[in-house]
């Protein structure tokens, strides 16, 4: 996974640019509140940091759709150019005015920035590791601030500080963010993908997972094209096909889909079990126990919680589904495939699924069938009479029912499978149907040789000796199944190419799928919460509310001034955030994202709370500046472990690919208009209320905040983003039902 890893770094540069401003913005107007005489007009003061949150406010509005439009990297190269534009423009600065200009330009920078490089990590990164590399722009951002704030005290010390220079340096890193965004970076695979360009998406897909056998992931980024439909949960018992056997005999064969291994003669049959799934249980009931003490629960949190409670964690992309069966499922290490996903390969066998729908002119339209370009290869008998050869598909590895239905798996990362299902069957006319479904599987409970937990499922008998694993199964329409074509006599499973789905573009009617709005009120209700909670407010202007705590007089007898002495103690907070995020980045893909919100932000309560009591309780001067600096640490570095990473790294998630970009934009502008305010309003506040006031109403917010995570945010560690969306979809019927 390195070049995943290495690429997450580049793109986080972005951010290291944000912090690196931030820090310098917040030391530099010290000097700039002297030069200009701001002391008495606190509003133009906030303006100048506020402008660039503008900025980043302006641009926000459409960096999510033209990303859906010309791509991520493009933006980030434009973002870089301009982080280098207002680094020189801040340089020159020779009045107030020019600099409001400057910080304008360089809010733009930080908005495209900040938006889109979570999206970019996300798109790129395997589920495994997704979080942990989603926090290195929060790593990177404290980075920069470290850095900054280094610069700026040692430039504090000087007889004549220069403001100008602290906010102009700005363009020296940009031009390595340039040069990376320009020669290092590719294009993200899911919206090379989203836009029908499959050969360019396989090569980036190869080069980020290190390997050639891309094909169950590229198969998975197509079906991520879709939005909305009907989604169920179902449960499969899987056994060898001598042992799981019934009471019912010959009338459960139709029921019944037949596992082949990469042995000859070897076997296992799979059979659906209607309601017995965790998952199908908690759909069905939406609360099941948890949801009864706690009334307010959104039945998506405890969907969500179900597939890490009940299901066991699977390793990596190359693990297989079942451990104990070989390489029934195996994604990468039982064969050099020679059959690829793209138009290279679109002749061999003769036979090959070319729809008319997706205009065969294009070098890049998808005209393969899904199904056949994986391991898995197997005579399909009754759909090959009626559809020609709809999945050529090799006999190992392959799963096919009796009853005239069959499924291709792939491995998908974090455990899950992805799987086809067609089946076909006479309609009450006598006319034959055909149904084509789309199975994400993940094994449910611990694979076992005796009863274990199948004991109590009706009329199935497991032997005393039997191998056996369940695994639950999200059933819903392929993206590129289109009902109309079903009249058209179409060659084979796969309707549309997925060009003609990308040529749709994001669609605005899509935004009120039950679904996309769930995943919206989650978005934007966290992102409202994190700035209300005044992180931004606080770092930007650290050194004032440090130095208004007194912490001059912890290093006054060093001959440091009170200006210097905060933004020593800034430089300080921030580098003590980096073994934070550290650990946070460790946490993040194993306790997860909602352990970790849970766990600190109680702990943001409590520093809230002592700097308050410091703050109106008169302890003395010493003691006042060690509770103020130390119940500042504290907040930050749980804040950067929690609350500030993981809004992103959320909203970077739980939107389905082709409304990504216009989902996160408006998360993205939640974000930014919160920040203004916080960020604007902080300096009167400070000055009516005091630091006791601020702090209080922070720790209020914190408190909501708590609430709402625990009630409405789920835990979406190690799944697929297209896993993600379709749960959303499943929890959001389940919220409508209840």
């Amino acid at each position: 996974m390195r070049g995943a890893v290495l690429v997450a770094i580049a793109a986080s540069i972005g951010n290291l640019l944000q912090g690196w401003d931030n820090a310098t913005i917040a030391g530099s107007i010290l000097y700039i509140k002297k030069e200009f005489k701001l002391d008495s007009e606190p509003t133009i003061e906030g303006l100048i940091v506020a402008m660039s949150l503008i900025g980043a406010t302006i641009i926000t509005t459409f960096s999510g759709p033209v990303s859906d439009w010309v791509g991520r990297r493009p933006m980030l190269i434009i973002s870089s150019i301009l982080y280098f534009l207002s680094g020189l423009v801040m340089l020159w600065s020779p009045n107030v005015y020019v600099l409001l200009l400057a910080r304008l330009i360089d809010g733009f920078g930080i908005g495209l920035a900040v938006t889109l490089i979570p999206v970019y990590i996300s798109e790129t990164a395997p589920p495994e590791i997704r979080g942990s590399l989603n926090t290195l722009p929060q790593f990177s951002g404290s980075g920069g601030m470290f850095i900054s704030y280094c610069m700026v005290f040692a430039m504090s010390l000087m007889v004549n500080t220069n403001w100008r220079v602290m906010l102009g340096v700005l363009s020296i890193p940009s031009l390595l963010y340039f040069a990376l965004t320009i020669f290092f970076l590719p294009e993200s695979p899911r919206w090379l993908v989203s836009k029908g360009r499959m050969v360019e998406a396989k090569q980036v897909l190869q080069r980020l997972r290190g390997r050639e056998d891309v094909s169950g992931e590229m198969a998975l980024l197509v079906e991520g094209l879709g939005v909305g439909g009907e989604t169920s949960i179902e449960e499969y018992i899987i056994g060898p096909a001598n042992e799981l056997t019934d009471d019912r005999g010959a009338t459960a064969d139709k029921d019944r889909i037949t596992l082949y291994g990469p042995e000859e003669g070897l076997s296992w049959v799979a059979r659906p079990v209607k309601g017995q799934s965790s998952l199908a249980l908690v759909s069905r009931r939406g609360s099941i126990e948890n949801q009864r003490s706690v009334p307010l629960m959104d039945p998506l949190v405890t969907l969500f919680g179900s597939v890490h409670e009940k299901l066991p964690e699977m390793g990596s992309m190359r693990s297989t589904l079942f451990p104990n069966f070989g390489s029934m499922f195996s994604v990468a290490d039982q064969q050099h495939k020679t059959e690829q996903w793209d138009e290279e390969s679109l002749q061999q066998e003769g036979e090959g699924y070319a729809s008319d729908a997706g205009g065969g002119d294009s070098d890049d339209n998808l005209q393969s069938p899904l199904l056949s370009r994986q391991t898995t290869n197997v005579e399909v008998k009754d759909i090959g009479q009626q559809h020609g050869s709809i999945m050529s598909m090799r006999r190992n590895s392959s799963l096919m029912q009796n009853g005239g239905e069959a499924v291709s798996s792939m491995g998908i990362g974090g455990g899950w499978q992805l799987a086809w299902k067609w089946s076909e069957r006479e309609g009450a006319d006598g006319k034959k149907e055909g149904g084509f479904k789309r199975i994400y599987l993940h094994q449910e409970g611990i694979p076992g040789s005796r009863r274990g937990s199948l004991v109590s499922l009706p009329g199935v008998d497991i032997p005393e000796e039997g191998e056996f694993v369940q695994a639950a199964a999200l059933v819903s329409q392929p993206a590129l199944f289109y009902k109309e074509l079903m009249d058209q006599d179409p060659v084979g499973p796969a309707m549309v190419h997925p060009s003609e789905a990308a040529a749709k573009g994001p669609n605005w009617q899509d935004l009120f799928e039950p679904g996309v709005r769930h995943a919206l009120l989650v978005g934007v209700g966290i992102q409202i919460l994190q700035q209300f909670a005044g992180i931004n407010g606080v770092l930007y202007y650290t050194p004032q509310i440090l130095e208004q705590a007194g912490v001059e007089v912890l290093l006054a007898n060093i001959g440091i001034g009170s200006a210097s002495a905060s933004i020593l103690i800034s430089a300080l907070t921030t580098l003590l955030m980096l073994p934070s995020i550290g650990l946070a980045m460790r946490l993040m893909d194993i306790s997860g994202r909602r352990f970790l919100l849970l766990s600190t932000i109680p702990v943001l309560i409590s520093s809230l709370v002592v700097l308050v009591v410091a703050n109106l309780v008169d302890m003395g001067t010493v003691v006042h500046a060690v509770l103020s600096t130390v119940s500042v640490v504290i907040y930050f570095c749980c804040f950067v472990m929690g609350f500030g990473p993981i809004p992103n790294i959320l909203c970077a998630e739980i939107f389905p690919t082709r409304v990504r970009g216009v989902c996160i934009a408006i998360c993205a502008l939640t974000f930014w208009i919160g920040d203004i305010i916080v960020t604007y309003t902080l300096p009167v506040m400070l000055n009516s209320i005091g630091l006791a006031g601020v702090f209080g109403i922070y720790a209020v917010v914190c408190t909501i905040a708590l609430v709402f995570v625990f009630l409405k945010v789920p835990e979406t560690k190690g799944m697929p983003l297209e896993v993600i969306t379709e749960f959303f979809a499943v929890g959001a019927k389940q919220a409508a039902i209840d």
